[in-house]
């Protein structure tokens, strides 16, 4: 019985995939995409939490009505 499991990757598959992309883009702009990434994730985390219903509304005050 052959089986075929998706995204099985050994160490040496990630370590061939990780020389090709180091080929494609070259060491300085590994550094920025990555920044770029985690800003981007960040951005996305900060966006749920602001979306978060469990999250009681603050009440709104009016400057404009107390003396």
């Amino acid at each position: 019985m052959n089986t075929i499991t998706i995204l099985a990757l050994s160490w040496q598959h990630l370590l061939i995939v990780g020389i090709i992309i180091l080929i494609f883009f070259g060491g300085r702009k590994i550094p920025e995409m990555m920044r770029g990434l985690g800003s981007g994730i960040k951005e996305f985390k900060d966006a749920v939490k602001e979306d978060d219903p469990k999250k009681p509304e603050e009440p709104r005050s009016n400057s404009s009505t107390t003396p």
